[in-house]
């Protein structure tokens, strides 16, 4: 087998969909395994962009079966709008299938997670205010609508009647906001029936099963990071789900004993967008200069990113909560015309000279560090066109020869501009 995970090492935003769609190539099965439309993946194919909020962007190749599972949640309307626009472009979507167990985001839960941000004032948390969070806990409370619910008449009137006088009550009586009458919601749910139709997949089991048995080889796509993972995450600014490779597992339906190598892919920086710390924030001109050379604006918010140095300390806390084998390092080539690199090693507790050398998990503690810094000369060339190892500049080799010895896996994919080719794949999961 050679199954493989590709997830986020940082706080999202790091080029995932980039290395999923080079691997997807050699894979035979894509599996979307957690989040919502909150996530924004973009691929650049012969210089032409493709915006992924849900569908794997395994799409782009033909006879893949992509599969968004469980583990997700689904806004209807932005899957619709997302499709859409995937066939106007000439993408065929009849391998795209999702699993009758994902949730559905309804449209309480949008005008819940909108309120609940507005009110929160400077304890807001950077939501993207898509309804993911308020999705996943109705999830875990066992107020959700599954997609399989659409198509059981009887059932999805017994789940709306349970589910609705409570829903109502807090939409009013907390957030002030409209209520939904029973009525209502079948429209929203036969609308969303017809939506989901062509792509729901009431076989998934046995299509999974045949794939493991056939020895096919499967690749497993996450949203956002590690960093914003509702257990390891810097909490509470994070995100409702699981990122980490072990989501891959719960998240798809796939046990962790079919998963072989996970990749965890992070920029030759770092970035955040929203609220949260940020030890290595760059809030000068240098950190405005990595922004508008890697135009790091969200996908899905178009908020501008805050950018900083890689953080070595960050990323080896990533590798042990992530399960990572490997790493992919992307947009490199933004530091093309740097003099010099810095890479943090270490935090300093500025109260008491303390080192701590792992990520301390208290993010409170935060506001007390500073990064303890390594600078390492630049390259001052344009690697952007290297095809290989040996033509990368020697500076830009030994920056990413100093990242492997201070996280402690190998690098394996480097990522040397935006489109698909400007990539060298140093060993390739799937071969």
């Amino acid at each position: 087998m050679k199954n493989t995970v590709v997830v986020g090492a940082q706080w999202g935003d790091e080029g995932k969909a980039k290395i999923t769609d080079l691997l997807a190539e050699y894979a035979d099965v894509i599996i979307r395994y957690q989040g919502g439309c909150n996530a924004g993946h973009t691929v650049v194919v012969n210089n032409e962009k493709y915006k992924f909020h849900l569908v794997p962007s395994g799409v782009l190749y033909k006879n893949k079966f992509c599969f968004i599972g469980a583990g997700t949640v689904i806004h209807p309307e932005s899957f619709l709008e997302e499709t859409s626009e995937l066939i106007k472009r000439g993408v065929n979507l009849s391998s795209l299938k999702i699993s009758p167990l994902a949730s559905i985001t309804l449209p309480y839960h949008i005008d819940i997670d909108g309120i609940s941000e507005n009110n929160s004032g400077k304890n807001k948390i950077g939501t993207t205010k898509k309804g993911i969070g308020p999705t996943y806990s109705d999830k875990i409370g066992r107020y959700g609508l599954k997609i399989q619910d659409l198509y059981d008449e009887e059932l999805l009137n017994s789940r709306l009647e349970a589910i609705l006088p409570l829903k109502n009550k807090i939409l009013k009586e907390v957030y002030g906001s409209k209520i939904y009458t029973k009525d209502e919601m079948l429209q929203y749910c036969r609308k969303y029936a017809e939506i989901f139709r062509p792509y729901v997949c009431n076989e998934w089991v046995s299509n999974l099963s045949t794939a493991l048995k056939e020895d096919k080889k499967i690749l497993f796509e996450g949203a956002q990071g590690i960093m914003l993972d509702i257990d390891y995450g810097t909490y509470p600014y994070v995100t409702s789900s699981n990122p980490i490779a072990g989501g891959a597992a719960t998240g798809s339906g796939i046990g962790p004993t079919y998963i072989n190598n996970v990749i965890g892919v992070t920029k030759a920086y770092i970035t955040r967008v929203g609220e949260g710390p940020f030890i290595t924030e760059l809030t000068d001109a240098t950190g405005e200069k990595i922004r508008e050379i890697g135009a790091e604006f969200g996908t899905t918010t178009l908020r501008p990113r805050r950018c900083g140095w890689f953080d070595a300390v960050l990323s080896r806390y990533c590798v042990l909560t992530g399960g990572l084998t490997q790493m992919a390092i992307t947009k490199i080539d933004v530091f093309n015309d740097f003099d010099e690199l810095k890479i943090c090693t270490a935090y300093k507790d500025k109260r008491n000279g303390k080192i701590y050398k792992d990520y301390p998990t208290n993010i409170n503690l935060h506001k007390f560090l500073e990064p303890v810094y390594e600078t390492l000369k630049g390259w001052k060339t344009n690697l952007s066109n290297a095809k290989n190892w040996d033509e990368l500049p020697k500076n830009a080799q030994i920056y990413l020869k100093r990242l492997e010895e201070l996280v402690g896996i190998p690098i394996k994919i480097i990522s040397t501009g935006a489109d698909r080719e400007q990539t060298i794949i140093i060993e390739n999961p799937f071969a």
